[in-house]
Formats: C-alpha cells, structure tokens, sequence
C-alpha cells in the first residue's frame, strides 16, 4: 500500500529552522519524483518544491528560494524538507505528494499534512 507520512512540523520564530520529513512506504522513492505543498488558512495549496527521481533537478518557488532545500535518505525512503530563515508567511500546512505510473496513467499519493507555525 503506498503511503507517504510527514512529521517535524511545529512552532518556530521567525528567523529559525525546522525540518520535515516525508516517510514513503509502498514504493521505491528514488524512483520516482517527490513534491512538497503547503496551505495556508484561506489560501490555496501551492507547490514548493519537487525533486526528480535523479535528484539532477530540484526545483523551487520563489518564495521558498535559497531558504528551504529539498533531500533525499535512500536507505530510510525519505525525502526532507529543511526550512531555513523562516518567516511567518511560512505559516501553513505542508504536504509531500508523489505520481506513481500505472497502466493507463498516474496516481498521485498525498500525505496527511503537518502543520508548521512561525511566530515569535
């Protein structure tokens, strides 16, 4: 069964660090690529980053650039997320979500979210 399960959320001030991780369990996650989301209260989801199966490409959005990186523990089937000089923007909740192909097309698997607050 293809699970993906965050954790590492929490409450930070503004300046700080925290880092999630994303558990896959049911598939190879070096195989495929591994996208991280985030909501925040009355917005719409966005994406953040994604990392390719070959890790030759990651890429991030602007918000999110030069202060959170994307990373990959073959042997424990995790991705990270590692969020640096966080702002209270950052406030949302954050998803990992990955595509795995099937006959006839994909199917996506979305984990069940972490929530991480920045605030002095």
């Amino acid at each position: 069964q293809v699970q993906l399960v965050e954790s590492g959320g929490g409450l930070v001030q503004p300046g700080g660090s925290l880092r999630l991780s994303c558990v896959a369990s049911g598939f190879d996650a070096d195989q495929v690529a591994i996208g991280w989301f985030r909501q925040a209260p009355g917005k719409e989801r966005e994406g953040i980053s994604c990392l390719s199966n070959t890790e030759e490409s990651t890429w991030y959005a602007d918000s999110v650039k030069g202060r959170f990186i994307t990373s990959r523990d073959n042997a424990k089937n995790t991705v990270y997320l590692q969020m640096n000089n966080m702002k209270p923007e950052d406030t949302a909740v954050y998803y990992c979500k990955t595509g795995i192909r099937v006959v006839g097309g994909m199917n996506y698997y979305w984990g069940q979210g972490t929530q991480v607050t920045v605030s002095s």
